[in-house]
Parts: C-alpha cells; sequence; structure tokens
C-alpha cells in the first residue's frame, strides 16, 4: 500500500488537504455533530482536512478553531477558520484554545495521534494519553448538548476510557469510517449530548415540585436543572430515583410509588 488510495486520489480531485476529510465527513453524516452556525474545536488539526469540512457545513456563520504543534497554512476559501499552533498537553496551549472560543462550543473534534514508535503498545498508550487530552479539553469548552468525536488506538484501557466518555454524554457510539485504512487499528468514539446537569441516573433525592408541566408531570429544580417527575402535584416533596438525563432536562420516579 502506497497510501494513493481511493480517498488519498479523491481527496486530490476535490481539494481536500488531506484523504482524512472522508473520515469526519463519514463520521458527520452517522452522528450529525457539525451544524449551521455551530462553533467548532478541531484539536491536532494539521494539515487541515478536517478543518475544511468543519467549515464547510457549519457555515459562515460558523466558526472553527484548529490547533496543533505543527503549522497550518492560510485558508483562502474558508474566512471562518481560526488556527493556533501549540502542543494540546500543554496546559498554556489548552489556555489558549479556550480564549479562542470566547465561550461554550458546539462539537470538539480531535485527529490527533502520536509520532509513531513502531512499538504498537507504547503508541498505543500514547494515543490513549491523546485522547484523555482531547475529552479534558472538551469537557471545559462544551456548551450543554454539545458533541464530541475522539481518535483512539484500540488496546488496553480504551474501554474504560469510553466508559468516562459516557458518564458525561447522553450516549457514546464507537466506531471505525470506512476512509480509515484497512490495516490501521484507529477507532473513534462519538459523544452525543454533552450532560451538564447535576444529577445522574440512578441518584436518588429529595425534591421539591415547582410547578406543572403540559403533560401533567410534576417539574422540580435541581440546581436548575428540571427534572419531570409524573403523578406529582405542585408544593409536593416526594423521594425520587433519576431515570434518564438529557442535556437539558430528565425524568424521574417516585420511591413512594414502587
Amino acid at each position: 500500500m502506497t497510501g494513493r488510495d481511493h480517498y488519498y486520489n479523491k481527496a486530490k480531485q476535490e481539494g481536500y488537504r488531506s484523504r482524512a476529510a472522508y473520515k469526519l465527513k463519514q463520521l458527520d453524516d452517522l452522528e450529525d455533530v457539525l451544524s449551521r452556525g455551530d462553533t467548532v474545536v478541531d484539536l491536532g488539526a494539521a494539515p487541515g482536512g478536517w478543518l475544511e469540512v468543519a467549515a464547510e457545513e457549519v457555515g459562515p456563520q460558523g466558526t472553527v478553531i484548529g490547533v496543533d504543534f505543527q503549522r497550518i497554512k492560510d485558508f483562502e476559501n474558508h474566512e471562518n477558520v481560526e488556527t493556533l499552533r501549540g502542543d494540546m498537553t500543554e496546559e498554556k496551549t489548552r489556555d489558549r484554545v479556550v480564549d479562542a472560543a470566547g465561550g461554550p462550543v458546539d462539537a470538539v473534534v480531535s485527529d490527533m495521534a502520536p509520532n509513531m514508535s513502531g512499538e504498537y503498545s507504547l503508541d498505543q498508550a500514547r494515543s490513549l494519553h491523546l485522547a484523555r487530552q482531547a475529552f479534558e479539553t472538551a469537557l471545559e469548552l462544551l456548551d450543554s448538548g454539545g458533541d464530541f468525536v475522539v481518535k483512539v488506538f484500540e488496546g488496553p484501557d480504551v474501554d474504560d476510557f469510553r466508559s468516562d466518555v459516557e458518564a458525561e454524554f447522553q450516549y457514546v457510539r464507537a466506531t471505525s469510517p470506512k476512509a480509515s485504512r484497512d490495516e490501521s487499528s484507529e477507532i473513534y468514539l462519538i459523544g452525543k449530548g454533552r450532560l451538564t446537569a447535576s444529577v445522574r441516573p440512578g441518584d436518588e433525592l429529595e425534591v421539591e415540585i415547582v410547578d406543572v408541566g403540559s403533560e401533567g408531570d410534576g417539574i422540580a429544580s435541581v440546581d436548575g436543572y428540571r427534572l419531570f417527575v409524573p403523578d406529582a402535584a405542585e408544593g409536593e416533596s416526594v423521594a425520587v430515583r433519576v431515570e434518564d438525563v438529557k442535556p437539558t432536562f430528565g425524568f424521574a420516579r417516585r420511591l413512594d410509588r414502587d
């Protein structure tokens, strides 16, 4: 394999900087990560294939911020792209990304990979470290309901990493896009719906019903987060168990009705 495969040739023909552009296209097609007007942060963005795809998807009203320790050449056709040069393993670089975003963002995507040593166990461990760096950055940057895409090499501790991501998102999907090389061990985790709620499924707590929704369910407020409780009336204080958590609201059931 010379690397001049179908997606390499396709990228040359369609004007993308790298074949990796089609990985993000396929991931976005699968889980709708990028939308018009979004603010997107791309970690490990050089040479810029993912930046080009993100810029197209968010449109002129959106913003795309790319960061890499390698220089990223300016884009003539995408005025909504800003690039930063730095090492994402360094806190000062992460601080610059936070400053550039200027507030919560809609998606964080990362195609970061380590410099390959040829020793798979070492490369896999480094890949996992980079993925965790991307995850920590995503937790800092993402707005409630935001999405996260990260590459990691298959191997030890990936299941633990996925569990950590699952704790912070509505759901997580693992996939390998068709544009990945057949011999590659890379997988992508897609976290949908960043959870910023103060509760998690299984939590048991005492709540006060402050309102009743249009469907007749009681509504409690937990640190500003709305929790719907069936068979509860305004003014009641009830013990509940949280059943399901969405980015901006959740569902609980009364413990005294079990």
